[in-house]
């Protein structure tokens, strides 16, 4: 991704928004700090090279800000054959990372929708996941960014999501509750109006086929 400009002096970015991107040589030196601040030696043969395979792992574990999921979902099908029922794709995975402690946090993501006119590539609703996974997260953030990104380009006539997902920064500090999970749903137009909706939507989810 290329460097984000400084803003003209009296100019207020957008909330979330920094300055601009540190080079990839202050991204070095800031895990070289971090490294003696552990305790350790960041010139140790073994940690001496670590600053540069972090800053690369970190181009790849937040890639989901350089992609657009608009994009992603641009391409979509109209002819969908006079299907006018729900359509499911349960147990997406994904991997993410928390913003307050920017440990993981991983899961499935289970997506429904009622189709408008517009179908999507089943791939796409996964790689949509994938995109805000991508970015530092919350999982509440996370469901409804997949939401709205769906919305807004597929107009159906409603969505149902379930994130499920376990959290690091729960499991492996603080109060290191091993096990534990977290669950969030959010439900649009048909699914938020109509409660028997949202049961066959879990129903669906749960059911482990033949």
């Amino acid at each position: 991704m290329d460097a984000i400009a400084k803003k003209p002096a009296g100019e207020v970015a957008p909330k979330g928004t920094p300055a601009a991107r540190p080079s990839r040589e202050e991204v070095e030196a800031a895990v070289r700090v971090l490294i003696a601040w552990t305790g350790d030696d960041p010139d140790r043969d073994g940690v001496k090279d670590t600053p540069g395979r972090v800053a690369g792992a970190f181009e790849e574990l937040y890639e989901g800000y350089g992609k657009d999921p608009a994009a992603v979902l641009d391409r979509t099908f109209e002819d969908d054959g006079g299907y006018d029922d729900i359509v499911v794709v349960k147990d997406i995975p994904f991997y993410s990372h928390c913003e307050h402690h920017m440990m993981p946090f991983a899961g499935k993501v289970h997506i429904a929708y009622h189709p408008g006119e517009k179908v999507a590539g089943l791939s796409k609703l996964a790689r949509v996941v994938e995109i805000f996974a991508r970015r530092l997260q919350s999982q509440e953030r996370l469901t409804a960014e997949v939401v709205a990104a769906i919305d807004a380009s597929l107009h159906p006539r409603g969505i149902a999501i379930l994130v499920e997902a376990e959290h690091h920064c729960v499991t492996q500090r603080g109060v290191r509750a091993h096990g534990t999970s977290t669950t969030t749903t959010q439900f649009t137009g048909v699914f938020r109006d109509d409660p028997a909706e949202q049961v066959r939507f879990m129903s669906l989810v749960r059911s482990t086929g033949a």
